[in-house]
């Protein structure tokens, strides 16, 4: 394509593409006679280079991580699109505050926004409305409410839960680095293995989920087990101290 239609095709001027190409954003166009061509690897460049904008990426930051990229445009964007793809599923949802006192059983209390936000459950906005990042949550903490469990003792456990979860997201982080990252990076980035990372990246989600839940119910079943071992006990120890009494 030509420069003006790589400017139709892409929303940008064609000064501003020129200037691209002046800051080292854009490699040349295959020339052809006296008029330049440009292909999908410049479109790749101009979107990953707009993403990277979004992320608050200076020009010349860009450059830099383009230059040392040692693959396509297009791989490199497809890698990055991976890596910024969110892990949830859930689509965030808008409540009043009294709505959520209605489904909190009357429970919820605007002192605890506060530690629900640090959490990364909940966002209050300006308006006074409140923005529940997971919905599943939400629902999870209403059912707590319905059994007797208030609202204090549900955000306590959310607060334990998610250190746990920090450290198991650790874990799978530290794992892609050591025993995927680190071997590419060390072998130069080859560009036929980018497609192997971006692939790396999408398989290990739900791979990371599924290990999580599974180990989650293992400990989940032990600690049952555990727990009403401790309470069988108790009770056999205070039967044996009713019928004593009953004796005496």
């Amino acid at each position: 394509m030509t420069i003006r239609e790589l400017a139709e095709r892409t929303g940008m001027t064609v000064r501003n593409i020129r200037a691209h190409q002046t800051r080292g954003l854009l490699p040349p166009p295959v020339v052809r006679g006296r008029t330049g061509y440009y292909s999908e690897e410049h479109v790749a460049r101009i979107e990953l280079t707009r993403e990277m904008q979004a992320d608050g990426l200076n020009l010349e930051a860009i450059r830099r991580v383009l230059d040392s990229g040692d693959g396509s445009a297009a791989a490199i964007f497809d890698f990055t699109r991976a890596l910024r793809t969110p892990f949830e599923d859930e689509a965030p949802e808008i409540f009043e505050a009294d709505e959520l006192t209605a489904i909190w059983g009357g429970q919820f209390d605007p002192k605890l926004t506060g530690r629900a936000e640090k959490l990364g459950v909940l966002r209050a906005l300006p308006d006074g409305r409140v923005e529940v990042i997971s919905p599943n949550l939400l629902r999870a903490a209403a059912e707590l409410a319905e059994l007797g469990i208030g609202l204090e003792g549900a955000i306590a456990t959310a607060e334990r839960l998610r250190r746990h979860a920090d450290g198991a997201a650790k874990a799978f982080v530290e794992l892609f680095v050591k025993e995927i990252w680190d071997p590419f990076d060390e072998a130069g980035r080859p560009e036929r293995d980018w497609p192997r990372m971006s692939e790396a990246l999408e398989r290990l989600r739900p791979l990371a989920a599924g290990a999580l839940l599974a180990t989650f119910q293992i400990a989940m079943g032990e600690a049952i087990e555990k727990q009403s071992e401790r309470t069988l006990r108790l009770a056999a120890r205070s039967g044996k101290r009713d019928g004593r009494r009953r004796r005496r």
